[in-house]
């Protein structure tokens, strides 16, 4: 496979996590992390770190408008409840396990 036709593909994988993670908001952050490690705020993390290596300017909140497909705090407003004392314990033992 040429490098063009895999840059395609993952961008096409990414367009469609990026789909599902913006129709899937009954699925809260902490769930992400506590399961998989990682959340919409960390792929926005990345988004923005990629584009800052292309040299282009890109803050974390654009990053994150492109990730949840509104302004973050739309978002919350609208999907985010409150971590449970179950979850918040999962995430701490999840980044102590972690080394964070």
């Amino acid at each position: 496979m040429d490098d063009k036709t895999r840059t395609e593909l993952e961008a096409a994988a990414f367009r469609t996590l990026v789909s599902h993670l913006r129709e899937r908001t009954d699925v809260q952050n902490i769930d992400l992390m506590n399961l998989a490690g990682f959340c919409r705020n960390c792929l926005s993390k990345w988004y923005r770190a990629a584009a800052e290596e292309k040299g282009l300017d890109m803050d974390y909140d654009q990053a994150r408008e492109i990730v949840y497909g509104m302004p973050y705090g739309e978002w919350k407003a609208k999907h985010q409840s409150e971590a449970t004392a179950e979850q918040k314990a999962a995430f701490e033992a999840q980044a102590a396990k972690a080394g964070h």
